[in-house]
């Protein structure tokens, strides 16, 4: 029988059992809403034949809900013992790998290959989903670290479910006049959309904010259909060159975007400001005031004026 792993008593007794407590070091706070963690689940439109890659599965709680749906489920998880404490918890299920790792160390292309390491029909197809509650410290590094795959040797996974710290959700999708670094970073590979938003009060420990679910959905390609004016753009725009400028843009967030490009690209103003005119933004705009399809129309434009370095693939 499944142990009831949203249940506080439960989970006390578990982590007294293996002499464990929640380590503070590995943002280690378990889940005790049952219905977030549905809502994960079907946010995930998960199919009895995926690939579904969960990072730090802590006691099993969204593991379990995992399983349950049929899917080839492998847990990865830091804590060795942790890694006892799943072995247990998780005894009833013949779906699940645990695998001990530092999801910061491995690589994207390792994951369509567990079920070769294991020795079991995991990889029927390299294709993947990865639903997790991840730790604070660490979910921007590995969004941003799963997104920013070339492909064939190492896909981005088909969509991500994760709970994550409720302000970096919102900053993810976040839009014009509040747009940022993160939000562009993001949306440049993906579609996100925030699913819910979680109590701190779902938790134990209690963290000390909130929780959202976003859902991230990378772009098919990430030069198409789903930004709108990508298609419309006559050369292909690097993806070091684009960052390049758009890290340059919000260098000085609370500037004129036109005064931040300049410096940091080394461009005449007058030079920016015809195409700014061109493209009908203000002169006056700042960086959290463009939308992602006018950066990729401000890269294209910047491009034959950047330095050498600054075009290099």
């Amino acid at each position: 029988m499944n142990m009831e792993l949203t249940n506080k008593r439960v989970l006390k007794e578990l982590l007294k059992k293996y002499n464990a407590k929640p380590e503070k070091y590995l943002g280690q706070h378990f889940i005790l809403s049952k219905k977030a963690l549905a809502l994960m689940i079907e946010a995930a439109e998960i199919k009895a034949d995926d690939n579904i890659i969960e990072i730090g599965p802590g006691l099993g709680a969204l593991t379990q809900e995992l399983a349950k749906t049929g899917a080839n489920i492998t847990a990865i998880e830091k804590d060795p013992i942790m890694i006892r404490i799943l072995k247990e918890t998780l005894a009833d299920f013949k779906n699940i790998n645990i695998i001990q790792a530092d999801a910061r160390q491995v690589s994207k292309s390792d994951f369509d290959t567990f079920g070769d390491k294991l020795g079991i029909n995991y990889n029927r197809n390299k294709k993947y989903k990865i639903v997790a509650n991840l730790p604070y410290n660490i979910a921007t590094f590995l969004i941003r670290r799963w997104l920013e795959s070339d492909p064939p040797d190492s896909e981005p996974p088909e969509l991500m479910v994760l709970m994550i710290q409720k302000e970096v959700a919102q900053r993810i999708v976040a839009k014009p006049p509040r747009m940022n670094l993160l939000a562009v970073s993001i949306q440049f590979y993906a579609i996100a959309e925030i699913v819910e938003y979680v109590p701190k009060e779902s938790f134990w420990p209690k963290p000390k904010v909130n929780t959202a679910i976003i859902k991230i959905t990378p772009h098919k390609n990430k030069m198409s259909s789903s930004a709108g004016d990508r298609q419309k753009m006559k050369t292909f725009i690097a993806e070091k060159t684009f960052f390049a400028v758009v890290k340059a843009g919000f260098s000085q967030p609370r500037k004129q975007l036109i005064g931040s490009l300049s410096k940091k690209l080394e461009i005449p103003k007058e030079k920016i400001l015809n195409i700014l005119k061109m493209l009908e933004i203000s002169e006056q705009t700042r960086a959290e005031n463009l939308t992602l399809e006018q950066w990729l129309l401000l890269t294209n434009n910047l491009y034959p004026l950047l330095k050498r370095e600054e075009k290099k693939f």
